[in-house]
């Protein structure tokens, strides 16, 4: 099979649809030979911070020595982002292993953590693998597996060849009915921030959505949780009592910042002290203390993970678009707030961050989304809101979003492309100003081209 032979078939399988179903996906599965089970896992769930929160878990335990694998969702800068190995900088010689090869790990001292997308060649490899079995499904009457349920079998099938020693594991949507909960040998199960997304599936209060995320919680698996709203935590703390597992949760209140600006942020939460991420974002100190409680669920169950290792992996944890900088003169920031709570985190981080300075927005949303929440919030920070429509078949058109942003900004525009808005942006900032490119997590992969940023 080819590369193009492959993403025809992974596309082409986007007509069934998403399905929050368990059956199909273990009936794949089972014809791949269950890869699953020879994998240990660390399953996020949450509304918002999975993949801040991942990033910071795999940097730790890549920095640790361990050969990390992590699904994510959706893919932001590159399709094949989706499926990664995170590793550290090493000195070996290599093996054969399936379709991949293997390094036969020694570490040197190198503090440096690579990343690896699955490549071409594996994605044609599996998807042919893949398509048989879907192919012997369907003759026997059953559905054809969706798109998500293809790419999670191809990530677990590629993780068990390249011999990973666990997987990073986030969660699609919700987490109950999720394609990913078919495991059964994680490690722990982190729940981060809860909140109201997705409502036309996952429920409308968040009492139901929690209940949603909590259901990845397996008996006698150790859960980790951030700091949740009181009716998320009620509901976690139910869930857990009744399959008999320990949870706990992240006090930020015990969180002291001591160092907060563009360059990064030192702080200290309980016995860790004079922490430094690079990350930034209000919420992604809540994040890595919420990664820095699953590490220490991983030390009790036997992982080799020193203090060094934990402040080395915080350091140099990378997650792009997420109020990303991407250019200077005038300053150029990306980040992937796209339902109310996110807007709120956003909001913060300008007062943090930018405060005093003039803001241009490029805004696009997906139409599903409560893009008035999101101007609710942030909106009154703009100098002007430019408007596209994102490359999607859910995307919002940029005239309708035009009409709702200029209920919170008297200067909007609406630019319908990218480019279009890139360039209207540059125009209007000065070299002090501040340009924001913010909404759907779809549309930001064209920013990075438009910018000329290399997105591997």
């Amino acid at each position: 099979m080819t590369i193009e032979e492959a993403y025809k078939f992974i596309t082409e399988s986007n007509k069934y649809g998403s399905v929050l179903e368990l059956s199909s996906m273990k009936t794949l599965l089972a014809r791949l030979g269950n890869p699953q089970e020879q994998l240990k896992f660390v399953h996020v769930a949450g509304t918002n911070g999975k993949g801040t929160t991942g990033a910071y878990i795999s940097a730790i335990l890549a920095t640790a020595g361990y050969y990390v694998g992590r699904y994510i969702s959706p893919a932001v800068l590159n399709k094949r982002e989706i499926i990664q190995i995170s590793y550290k900088h090493e000195t070996s010689h290599m093996i054969s292993s399936g379709n991949n090869q293997r390094k036969d790990t020694k570490f040197d001292k190198s503090p440096d953590i690579f990343t690896k997308y699955i490549s071409e060649k594996d994605i044609a490899y599996y998807i042919e693998r893949i398509q048989k079995a879907c192919i012997s499904i369907t003759a026997e009457g059953l559905p054809h597996p969706t798109i998500f349920e293809i790419e999670t079998a191809m990530s677990f099938l590629y993780f068990l060849d390249s011999k990973c020693d666990i997987v990073v594991l986030e969660v699609g949507m919700g987490g109950r009915l999720d394609a990913t909960n078919v495991i059964s040998t994680a490690e722990c199960a982190v729940l981060t921030s809860i909140s109201m997304d997705h409502m036309h599936i996952l429920g409308n209060t968040l009492e139901e959505i929690a209940m949603e995320k909590a259901g990845i919680i397996k008996p006698g698996i150790e859960v980790i949780s951030y700091d949740q709203k009181p009716e998320a935590r009620k509901v976690i703390e139910e869930v857990c009592k009744e399959m008999g597992t320990n949870v706990a949760f992240a006090d930020f209140n015990n969180i002291r910042i001591e160092r907060q600006d563009l360059k990064g942020t030192i702080f200290s939460y309980e016995e860790w002290k004079h922490l430094h991420i690079n990350l930034l974002g209000e919420n992604q100190i809540k994040n890595a203390v919420t990664a820095l409680l699953a590490i220490k669920v991983l030390q009790s169950s036997g992982y080799s993970i020193t203090e060094e290792d934990i402040y080395s992996g915080l350091l140099n944890a990378c997650w792009r678009g997420r109020f990303e900088i991407l250019k200077e003169e005038p300053l150029f920031i990306v980040d992937g707030a796209h339902n109310e709570d996110a807007a709120i985190s956003l909001a913060r981080n300008i007062n943090i961050y930018l405060k005093g300075k003039k803001i241009i927005y490029i805004m696009g949303v997906l139409a599903d989304k409560d893009y008035n929440a999101v101007l609710k919030h942030t909106g009154k920070y703009a100098s002007a809101i430019l408007t596209i429509t994102p490359n999607s078949s859910r995307g919002l058109s940029s005239k309708v979003l035009a009409q709702a942003a200029s209920q919170y900004c008297s200067t909007v525009y609406d630019c319908h492309r990218v480019s279009e808005a890139v360039e209207k942006a540059y125009n209007i900032a000065g070299e002090n100003d501040v340009i924001v490119a913010f909404g759907s997590l779809s549309y930001l992969e064209e920013v990075y081209q438009v910018l000329g940023i290399t997105m591997e």
